[in-house]
């Protein structure tokens, strides 16, 4: 299916300012509201049932909780969950684990709620400040169809969006730097389409300060913009595309290779391609011999030609036909070449930052076909078909899980963890199940319990069920013996919930604290993570 590189208007001259206008004033301010409090109540919603039920863990949760607590207290975003874990040096903040320094702005959130939840809060209110975008969108797309039908469709892609099942799913496994990815991709794409150029150049920036990566979408971008205004007058639009392509992969590589070095990471940690490569450098030098090796990459995996199939398939293919869906492609190659079965599912929060870029396309789509009068009627169909197709995979994939009482309540042993957790004093050193991290970081030093001990006062496991970053429940099981037969004491077991309390200064085989020495290492992938389409 041919990509169209035309605008949403099939008269791509000037957009229609007042129509747009128009269309937003005959629909009532009131349905934006209503759809961006319905995102808001149902994100919100299913990330506090992950709270209660005990399902949101230190990775990532925690994390973030630490960093941005740290932002609140006019500090660098430190974590001991993530820099412990992954043997990171001293010196090291999340800024050298993905640049993402736009968190700093949910620093005041602290200031009013100095909890975790916070961060939920936070997400879902972002994600809800998507909806007046995407119903502009809407209107730019339908300029040229009669404004009951301008009107039908933004309410229409509002209510797509703020029930977006890539968004439930963010907010299902907890709190990420997407929820700002979200609402910034939707209004550069918004604002180009109003050539208001100054406001998709600010968005870029914010864009590129919210993860690295995001440099290269900023860039696809920009490729739209020169695509769709070659041979026009547009010159401010011309000339933000280049400023665009050239400066979206300029600020992806600084952030790479000199931003997040200098705040402890390494520049090719996240790098998960030695398919077709060892880095970069070194993949560049491979295609160019052999660019077929991207094609064996993209299809070695039975998972990644499904998780293609799914993205598009759900939206009807419509997203193809829009020169808008080259701005998914370098989030999507990322995904699709990554050796990493973490990425191939749509499990994780990875689709929501899609999510903007496809319902943008499919609608510039319905609304080009809907503008002419020959293929209106397909248009109309396609265009609501599309909708229930996204809407009815929203139910399964977390609108469903709302209603069923069992799921807002923590498992056994999550409740027991809870329970523990209730017995360690604040300002205690930690070492914590990835579980119930998140319920103490607020008040303790927590660290995560994994392959290598650290001496904390307090440890808080499992024996008898696995929990991340353990292979498997009997390696917490040999864990807990060691720890037992070098000081420690248990103070409080139940259902497989097990306490422990350093007594004395005995060394522990293995026990080691990250030092300036230090090297990076990422976690080892479970067995049985990459088979399942939507379980990660």
């Amino acid at each position: 299916m041919a990509v169209d590189t035309r605008s949403a208007t099939p008269v791509p001259a000037r957009l229609p300012g007042a129509a747009v206008r128009s269309a937003l004033a005959g629909s009532p301010a009131r349905r934006t509201v209503l759809l961006a409090v319905l995102c808001f109540a149902v994100m919100c919603a299913i990330g506090m049932q992950g709270w209660t039920s005990v399902a949101l863990g230190g990775f990532d949760l925690g994390i973030f909780d630490q960093g941005i607590r740290g932002y609140a207290h006019f500090g660098l975003p430190v974590s001991t969950l993530k820099s412990y874990h992954h043997e990171f040096p001293p010196g090291f903040s999340l800024l050298g684990d993905h640049f993402s320094p736009v968190l700093a702005l949910l620093a005041p959130l602290y200031w009013i709620w100095d909890d975790p939840r916070s961060l939920i809060l936070g997400q879902a209110l972002l994600f809800a400040s998507g909806v007046p975008l995407i119903r502009r969108i809407a209107a730019h797309a339908f300029a040229y169809t009669a404004p009951a039908t301008a009107r039908r469709a933004a309410d229409l892609a509002g209510l797509v969006y703020a029930l977006g099942w890539p968004l439930l799913v963010a907010s299902r496994v907890g709190f990420h730097e997407v929820a700002f990815a979200v609402p910034l991709i939707l209004l550069m794409l918004e604002r180009g389409l109003a050539r208001k150029y100054w406001a998709v150049s600010l968005a870029a920036v914010l864009l590129c300060c919210t993860k690295e990566d995001l440099g290269l979408m900023v860039a696809a971008y920009g490729l739209v913009l020169l695509l769709r205004l070659r041979g026009s007058g547009d010159r401010a639009g011309r000339y933000t595309g280049v400023g665009l392509l050239v400066g979206g992969p300029l600020a992806s590589a600084v952030a790479i290779k000199w931003l997040i070095p200098a705040m402890g990471g390494e520049p090719g940690y996240y790098w998960n391609y030695g398919s077709i490569g060892s880095d970069a450098g070194d993949a560049l030098h491979n295609l160019l011999g052999n660019p077929f090796l991207l094609v064996q990459a993209a299809f070695d995996q039975p998972l990644k030609p499904l998780l293609l199939l799914w993205l598009f398939g759900t939206m009807l293919l419509l997203p193809l036909r829009s020169a808008t869906v080259l701005c998914a492609v370098p989030l999507l190659a990322e995904r699709i070449l990554s050796s990493n079965p973490n990425h191939w599912s749509i499990a994780r929060h990875y689709d929501s930052m899609l999510w903007p870029v496809l319902l943008t396309a499919a609608v510039e789509v319905t609304g080009r076909l809907m503008a002419e009068e020959r293929t209106a009627r397909r248009g109309r169909l396609l265009g609501l078909a599309a909708a229930g197709c996204a809407l009815v995979a929203a139910v399964p994939l977390g609108l469903a899980q709302l209603a069923v009482p069992s799921s807002w309540q923590p498992k056994t042993s999550e409740a027991a963890l809870v329970r523990a957790a209730a017995l360690i004093p604040d300002g205690a050193s930690v070492e914590a199940d990835n579980q119930i991290a998140p319920r103490l970081t607020a008040r303790a030093d927590v660290v995560l319990v994994d392959g290598t001990p650290r001496g904390r006062e307090y440890v808080l496991t499992r024996s008898d069920k696995r929990s991340f970053p353990f292979e498997t429940d009997k390696q917490q099981a040999e864990r807990i013996r060691l720890l037992l037969a070098h000081g420690y004491r248990q103070i409080w077991a139940e259902d497989g919930v097990v306490l422990l309390h350093r007594e004395g200064a005995e060394p522990i085989p293995g026990e080691h604290v990250p030092g300036g020495d230090s090297e990076p290492v990422q976690d080892k992938v479970p067995s049985d993570v990459g088979h399942n389409l939507f379980r990660g």
